[in-house]
């Protein structure tokens, strides 16, 4: 009787402090100190769940961990003992009872380093209008959503996982790689309603799935590789070139080859690319602009030539690519879109 009381009396009271906790999908995510100390509370909801605000207590909180120097709360000079024991608690609702989704307790410095190592592995070439440093957990798993859909929560089984895998510093859940895939191949480009095939965020978790999860992790760069001769990348990095390419041939287009040829080129490149390339014949014509035609097809034999270092014979399209190719494929070609409007940036300044 005592112990039922005692921790219905903890949870409430933990439940009901909005400042210290989270939702993820349907998981209620509690977290506490040993002792209690709230300091440890406020340090881990800024860092778990970083706004625009307090980017900078983030900024701080990381570098003096990787600096191995102490790691303070913003409000009091003391620093925080990195070996104090914390704990975290997710709960689901189950019929009329709760379900644990999971309870992971380890020393607060080990669980902020775990955090740390998931946002290096999510950093990635960001537009230049996106001034968010930190993807938190919610807006990641966001980025497994339908954005037209009236239910905009991710698929709970798998946010508890991943949540769990980020502080435990574990193998990501491999739902968490097929949800973003899946988005990808399902939309649409409509800048109207604000909903993107490809973007900042889904690119980060490839990059960050591949990085822990595949093993291709020397070939992932967080810009635009220019010496990687992974296939997946290059064909990538090439579709991106022809679709700039159609795009200068016809300002103000409102369908480019990614909307009809992305999904297919991904997926099966060796039946899609000379489609592309007889299209880009055309398209080069029609641009009547003799150093863009030098530049582009310039850029192509690059690529082309490296596409056959690394099959090591004639320059060939694999007729399928897997799942993690496909992702390096995703990679490749928001590596080389960012890096063509860095320099449209540029020459507009």
């Amino acid at each position: 009787t005592y112990a039922a009381y005692a921790y219905t009396t903890a949870l409430n009271y933990l439940l009901g402090d909005r400042s210290h906790g989270t939702t993820i999908g349907d998981t209620a995510v509690v977290y506490w100190s040993e002792e209690g100390d709230e300091r440890y509370q406020n340090i881990f909801a800024c860092v778990s769940e970083p706004t625009m605000e307090n980017q900078e207590i983030v900024d701080g909180v990381f570098k003096n961990l990787a600096e191995g120097k102490a790691v303070a709360a913003q409000d009091v000079q003391d620093s925080l003992d990195m070996d104090r024991k914390f704990y975290i608690l997710g709960l689901a609702p189950n019929a009329a009872r709760l379900a644990v989704r999971f309870f992971y307790q380890d020393s607060f410095g080990n669980i902020l380093k775990h955090i740390k190592e998931h946002y290096d592995r999510m950093e990635i070439v960001r537009p230049a209008a996106d001034a968010v440093e930190y993807l938190g957990m919610w807006r990641m798993l966001q980025e497994t959503v339908n954005k037209k859909s009236r239910d905009k929560k991710p698929v709970p089984s798998m946010s508890g996982a991943v949540y769990r895998a980020i502080i435990s510093g574990s193998r990501y859940p491999a739902s968490l790689y097929q949800a973003v895939l899946g988005r990808i191949r399902a939309e649409q480009d409509d800048g109207d309603s604000r909903i993107y095939k490809i973007t900042r965020g889904r690119a980060a978790i490839i990059k960050a799935y591949l990085l822990k999860n595949g093993n291709e992790k020397e070939e992932i760069t967080m810009a635009l590789n220019e010496d990687s001769n992974n296939t997946a990348y290059i064909l990538g990095r090439e579709f991106a070139v022809l679709e700039a390419i159609q795009e200068d041939a016809n300002p103000g287009i409102n369908a480019t080859i990614k909307d009809k040829y992305f999904n297919s080129a991904c997926a099966t490149p060796a039946a899609i690319f000379p489609i592309l390339f007889k299209l880009k014949n055309s398209h080069i014509k029609k641009m009547n602009n003799g150093a863009k035609e030098i530049y582009y097809e310039k850029i192509l034999g690059d690529l082309q030539g490296r596409l056959t270092v690394a099959e090591g014979q004639k320059a060939a399209c694999p007729r399928r690519l897997t799942l993690e190719e496909q992702g390096m494929f995703i990679l490749g070609y928001y590596h080389q879109t960012q890096k063509r409007y860095e320099k449209k940036i540029k020459e507009e300044a």
